[in-house]
């Protein structure tokens, strides 16, 4: 890889962003408004939002990055940017970097955005600090980022691309504790939950949510999110073509 490839090809992904407002709009606005959405759903019983928001605070930026991600690399592949761009000294490496260090930057803006407003604008009551809730926030955006780059491998349009969500964001999401606790599942399906890296992020934005201090398994929750957006890139980089769907 190259240092100076990688920011290259971000650059041009950051370029390419701006001039997407609807884009730029869906990545930090739309997971802001679901949590306001979300607050006045519970405005009845605040407590309730503490613990739902604080688990959907790591939700919503994975989704958002995950469609945003995914689809933007399938566009480079089918208008042939991203044939051309490999068929120049240009890296697998360095291109799969560059896009995770263009949509990390985002995700840090997102995730900063969404931490902000839940804390300090909709009294989102969490035992420890905030900067740990943003933490987890930004590893689940990075995790995003590196499910898109992946999946986008396997799809040739943009509509097989949202098909892509019920097989790899949904079981995930029903599965990650949000809606029962995870060892009251079946067995199986907290098996299935124990290997799945939204699981993860729930429970560290859990851990956030009851302890004041870092915990051992918030760092462990936190290892384990950031390792599997690692394990994703290099996946992701592996499975990258050289030839346009």
């Amino acid at each position: 890889m190259s240092t100076a490839r990688t920011l290259a090809t971000a650059r041009r992904v950051l370029r390419q962003l701006a001039n997407d407002p609807r884009t730029i709009a869906l990545l930090l606005l739309v997971p802001v408004l679901l949590l306001i959405l979300l607050r006045y759903v519970f405005d009845a019983d605040p407590r309730a939002f503490d613990g739902i928001g604080a688990s959907l605070l790591g939700i919503f930026p994975l989704v958002t990055m995950f469609l945003v991600t995914s689809i933007a690399t399938l566009r480079e592949r089918t208008t042939g940017t991203l044939e051309r761009l490999l068929a120049m000294p240009l890296g697998k490496g360095d291109l799969i970097g560059g896009y995770a260090l263009a949509f990390g930057a985002l995700a840090v803006v997102q995730a900063s955005l969404a931490t902000g407003v839940a804390v300090w604008l909709l009294d989102l009551t969490v035992a420890g600090s905030p900067w740990l809730l943003l933490t987890i926030a930004l590893l689940d955006a990075l995790l995003g980022t590196a499910l898109g780059l992946f999946v986008s491998a396997f799809a040739a349009t943009e509509f097989q691309v949202v098909q892509f969500m019920p097989a790899v964001i949904f079981p995930q999401l029903l599965l990650c504790g949000l809606f029962a606790p995870r060892d009251t599942m079946q067995p199986a399906l907290e098996a299935l939950s124990n290997v799945l890296p939204m699981s993860y992020a729930v429970d560290g934005m859990t851990e956030v949510l009851r302890h004041p201090d870092v915990t051992g398994d918030f760092v462990r929750d936190a290892v384990v999110v950031g390792a599997a957006a690692l394990l994703v890139l290099a996946l992701g980089a592996a499975t990258l073509r050289r030839r346009t769907a």
